[in-house]
């Protein structure tokens, strides 16, 4: 037995010694782990009196939010409200306040940072109020409301958006980028609820027949889990030259509506809930197809234009928006220059709503009963409205 000892000890002392050395590291199949990516980081700064938490998204820079754009957050994170104000989360001060925040898995690119204080205004103003109420998984609670104050990335001396761009060293992998500001002050106060509405017209729009489809919106008031009130459709004409004359880009002599804009656009079939066609089936279609909408702006002029036919310098509110729907197709993967289709295909459609707040509204949502339950929201009859082409 005690001539086995050394050689046990050899044995021992070679396993310990080849446990420092670096296993081989061999890239697996699995595409995901084979990934090289960065993180976005830095601080917020804050000067305001609203109190909550601090939602920051991250966007591609070729695709951005709402008004811009259509873009949707690619990811985001949330700094709480004890972290941002601390000691004086119980008061009104108005800063500034900072706290670090931080992106990980971010992939080399161009990108833009949005977001905003989700704001509990039932702490310092009276009824009507919110609570924080942000929930990034549903349409219906991922958006600001009334009282929350909007941020982003921009530049200190312009104001501009500022570009963030994600780039690789020289062995191709990402580099980090670090000290990175995102403003927030109470002069983005958002000034109203988001642009929730509801349409008792017949949900078929025989396109091969009917060359044009009105939709008669009205706002839609909801409370509780989802806490949305409305005073109205916020309504201005288009005046991009600003010479007091109402554009008329179409020469159809009708006054153009800049704001709100709208949206209808296909649906998938086959798939779960509401989501829009992305070509998933691969049925051969354009990854986004919309239909030829806008606001019909007759009903509206008494509202928008003063006393000697000017339009009015600021948006007014209006009870009702009627929309046309025109029987025209249209791919638009490149907003920017849409494609007309040859034909319009049938299957579902949603309406959106934009404001120039960047705000938005879609039918149908989450709240369609049928969808509700299941998702822990409030069914609304109102909200499962789907455009149904044929």
């Amino acid at each position: 037995m005690k001539r086995a000892l050394p050689f046990l000890a050899f044995t021992l002392a070679s396993l310990l010694s080849g446990g420092c050395d670096a296993p081989d590291v061999v890239p697996t199949a699995d595409g995901r782990q084979n990934t090289r990516s960065a993180r976005i980081e830095g601080n917020l700064v804050v000067q305001s009196r609203a109190r909550g938490n601090a939602i920051v998204f991250l966007y591609d820079a070729a695709n951005p939010p709402p008004p811009a754009g259509s873009g949707r957050p690619l990811a985001f994170t949330v700094v709480t409200a004890e972290e941002l104000f601390g000691a004086s989360l119980g008061d009104t001060s108005p800063g500034p306040f900072t706290a670090p925040f931080a992106l990980s898995l971010v992939e080399p690119g161009r990108y833009l940072l949005r977001g905003f204080i989700d704001a509990d205004t039932c702490r310092s103003v009276p009824q009507p109020c919110h609570v924080s109420d942000f929930n990034p998984w549903y349409s219906v609670t991922a958006e600001p409301n009334a009282g929350d104050v909007g941020g982003g990335a921009v530049d200190p001396l312009t104001s501009a958006t500022r570009i963030l761009e994600i780039t690789t060293d020289a062995d191709g992998w990402p580099q980090p980028l670090t000290g990175v500001s995102v403003s927030f002050a109470d002069s983005a106060t958002v000034p109203f609820d988001r642009p929730a509405f509801q349409t008792a017209d017949p949900r078929e729009f025989a396109a091969s027949t009917t060359p044009t489809k009105l939709l008669t919106l009205t706002p839609q008031v909801l409370t509780g889990a989802v806490d949305q009130r409305p005073p109205g459709f916020w309504v201005q004409l288009a005046d991009a030259n600003k010479d007091g004359v109402p554009d008329d880009a179409n020469g159809d002599g009708k006054p153009d509506i800049a704001w709100p804009r709208v949206i209808v656009r296909k649906l998938a079939e086959g798939v779960p809930g509401y989501v829009d066609d992305t070509d998933h089936d691969r049925d051969g279609q354009p990854d986004a197809v919309v239909l030829a909408a806008g606001l019909v702006p007759d009903p509206l002029l008494v509202a928008l234009l003063d006393e000697q036919g000017k339009p009015r310098p600021q948006p007014v509110f209006v009870p009702q928006l009627l929309v046309a729907i025109r029987a025209q197709a249209l791919d638009a993967r490149d907003p920017a220059a849409p494609t007309p289709l040859a034909t319009v295909p049938p299957g579902r459609y949603s309406v959106t709503l934009l404001q120039s707040t960047g705000q938005t509204w879609r039918l149908p949502n989450e709240l369609d009963p049928a969808l509700a339950e299941a998702v822990g929201l409030p069914g609304v009859a109102s909200q499962a409205f789907v455009l149904e082409v044929r």
